[in-house]
């Protein structure tokens, strides 16, 4: 078996036109992979408080859902991190895909019996599906060369987009299929996020092969011991750059997930509906994957760190639009949470190529996953919060807090400008 793997790896270090075939392909796959991913993901993010508010019967916890299957999120990084490391790409990214089809089918359940329990047990599985879908933005940068690696992560994440912009606006039609089958309204969207998760992790199990980070990684395995290990000297010294990209993401994630889980719940208690909320939502969540190919470009073009610092003023924007926006007014909410979606792109986007240009292979997917973990529990700390900056105080300082939070990117970012190439 070992002589079958080093001829396949040696067969890709003698054709760099079959690296980049198989670079190709890869982006392919897990765009496809990312659409159903997506849809996974934007189902239950946009009724997930609406349903705790319903079961729990108050406000003040309306963020644990997200907060919960944020946390278990953050497990589930760590777990989908070390089973790539060791495994590839294609066992950690299938496993926490089915892990979290399996989670929304228990949300559905759980509202079914009307057990809060078996709900927040549920949650925290759902939430591998959360890790999983934000992973899959590294395994299209295995074979990225460093001028391509931004690129690479956005084509990765725009896929996102078809599935993030589709759930939230079957809201409607599943909250009516779930009545039509005896099965609670708000429950409806997560018999979508359970489906469309499992198809993800199906199509990444049957097509992503040869799996890219086991060839990337046995080829400088032999680079190594043949003394060529030149390319991955840089960047075993930047560890500093784990910090600074991590620190980037961690904002970006608590104060995007902090707004975006409020704005539903606030949007119900001022009249508007749920197809309204659906397509505030969905807006938002496109904006979130939508401007990637545009982001990775100008992240290659113009750096880590100029791109970094935008993020924190378009988030300080979108703080500030959410607090003064008209409560009666769709468009104006459509407008912050775009915002709101963009800079979390170009904060996500920044310091995933951060992190990817300060890590080797032989640690890159270990490396990876636990950072993840700290963006995880950054969203679930945004999302546990938010309910009760919201219930004592109000949507406007929640958003106000958020805007305000996201002007430490920039000194996080030009602090370490000397220490850090980026």
């Amino acid at each position: 078996m070992s002589n079958q793997v080093d001829d396949l790896t040696q067969s890709y270090m003698n054709s760099p036109s079959k690296q980049k075939k198989l670079y190709k392909r890869t982006l392919i796959i897990v765009s496809i992979s990312q659409i159903f991913g997506g849809a996974g993901l934007a189902a239950g993010i946009t009724v997930g408080a609406l349903l705790a508010q319903q079961m729990l019967g108050t406000d003040a916890y309306a963020g644990l859902p997200t907060a919960l299957f944020t946390l278990g999120s953050a497990g589930a990084a760590l777990v989908v991190g070390r089973l790539s490391q060791r495994y590839g790409r294609r066992t950690g990214i299938t496993t926490g895909f089915i892990a979290g089809g399996i989670g929304a089918i228990g949300v559905v359940i759980a509202a079914i019996i009307n057990s809060v329990f078996l709900l927040f047990i549920s949650l925290l599985i759902y939430g591998a599906g959360t890790a999983t879908n934000l992973q899959v933005r590294y395994a299209g940068t295995d074979l990225a060369n460093k001028e391509q690696r931004a690129k690479a992560i956005s084509i990765a994440m725009v896929s996102t987009t078809l599935g993030a912009f589709a759930g939230p606006n079957l809201v409607d039609f599943m909250g009516k299929f779930a009545l039509s089958i005896n099965v609670p309204e708000l429950a409806g969207p997560f018999i979508l996020s359970g489906l469309a998760f499992i198809l993800a992790g199906v199509i990444i199990y049957l097509f992503l092969r040869p799996d890219p980070f086991l060839i990337v990684k046995s080829m400088n395995t032999h680079k190594i011991h043949n003394n060529e290990n030149s390319v991955e000297t840089y960047e075993e010294g930047n560890k500093r750059g784990i910090t600074v990209g991590a620190s980037i993401m961690i904002l970006t994630q608590m104060i995007m997930v902090a707004i975006m889980t409020m704005t539903p719940v606030h949007m119900a208690h001022h009249g508007h509906g749920l197809g309204a909320i659906g397509l505030v939502i969905g807006v938002h969540i496109g904006s979130m994957y939508l401007p990637s190919l545009i982001t990775g470009v100008l992240v290659d073009k113009f750096g880590r760190k100029i791109m970094a610092g935008v993020s924190g003023v378009v988030l300080l924007l979108a703080g500030m639009l959410a607090a003064i926006a008209p409560t009666d007014s769709v468009i104006s909410l459509i407008i912050a949470l775009s915002l709101l979606g963009i800079g979390w792109n170009l904060g996500i986007i920044s310091g995933t190529a951060l992190i990817v240009d300060s890590t080797i292979s032989s640690k890159r997917a270990k490396t990876q996953g636990s950072v993840d973990v700290f963006i995880a529990l950054a969203g679930a700390s945004g999302g546990a919060m938010s309910g009760m900056i919201v219930a004592g105080a109000s949507y406007t300082a929640l958003s106000l807090i958020g805007g305000v939070l996201s002007l430490l990117i920039v000194p996080i970012v030009w602090s370490n400008r000397k220490k850090v190439k980026i």
